[in-house]
């Protein structure tokens, strides 16, 4: 299957700085993360069923599936060690991270879904997960309603979320509606806590951002992912920022490069 990704160099001339693999969520893609790539380089794949890799219906769009996929992934792109930055459904990277914690160097989490206990799903993915419900809820999006869902996770201004709905909406096709459907499907609240019961053997510095206003993810998670890292761990909460908070705060850019660096 063809997976397609972003590359940059790091402006660092320093040969021993860290690669960075950065792990978009749904329903984005890599190109979430240009600007970030600008300032500290590294790699953005768009995840099997996302953005313009491929979206076999015979790939497993389960957690187990894409951890599979990103352990494959990073042995074919070189990456021996490298930091992670994930953000939403990303957290696909914290799965592989638990597996070979020896290999990541520093850790970013951004509004991440939680491998913890306690999270209740928001109302747009209680919808995916039913059968039928879902089909018929996907079949009803259109542009004018996924730049309604999008700024509901979002206070930065129009323009900018437009910009983000139009860039999404571009690649949302059945291969990614099926992709969202099985992935939200695949993970009932006991698999997701399932899949970060071993976040404590991830001992690598962490920085974990969230936007305060974040509807779809509450913050309170924030801290619950810095007290089960086993490494040192440091929360930022970003006032008036939503689930995108580099859009509603453009300085996290610059704080998350700083702390990669």
């Amino acid at each position: 299957m063809p997976i397609l990704w972003r590359e940059a160099t790091p402006p660092s001339e320093d040969p021993g700085a860290s690669r960075v693999l950065y792990l978009h969520g749904v329903p984005t893609d890599g190109h979430d993360f240009l600007p970030f790539l600008a300032r500290t380089g590294g790699i953005a794949p768009d995840l099997p069923g996302f953005g313009r890799s491929g979206k076999a219906s015979t790939f497993d769009y389960s957690i187990d599936g894409y951890a599979s996929f990103l352990e494959s992934f990073v042995a074919h792109i070189g990456l021996e060690r490298f930091s992670l930055v994930v953000h939403d459904w990303g957290v696909l990277g914290l799965v592989l991270a638990q597996r070979r914690p020896e290999r990541i160097e520093r850790l970013v989490i951004v509004d991440g879904l939680p491998l913890l206990p306690g999270y209740r799903w928001h109302r747009w993915a209680r919808l995916w997960r039913r059968r039928f419900v879902g089909e018929l809820t996907m079949g009803l999006v259109n542009r004018f309603v996924m730049r309604r869902v999008l700024r509901e996770g979002s206070s930065a201004p129009r323009p900018a979320n437009d910009a983000l709905a139009e860039q999404v909406w571009s690649h949302f096709d059945h291969g990614t509606q099926r992709a969202i459907i099985r992935l939200y499907r695949s993970a009932p609240p006991e698999v997701l806590e399932a899949a970060g019961a071993h976040l404590g053997d991830v001992v690598a510095p962490a920085l974990v951002v969230w936007g305060e206003r974040d509807p779809f993810v509450p913050s309170g998670f924030a801290s619950a992912y810095a007290e089960a890292l086993g490494g040192p761990a440091r929360v930022e909460l970003k006032q008036g920022a939503g689930h995108w908070p580099w859009l509603d705060r453009p300085e996290v850019i610059e704080e998350i490069a700083s702390f990669l660096g």
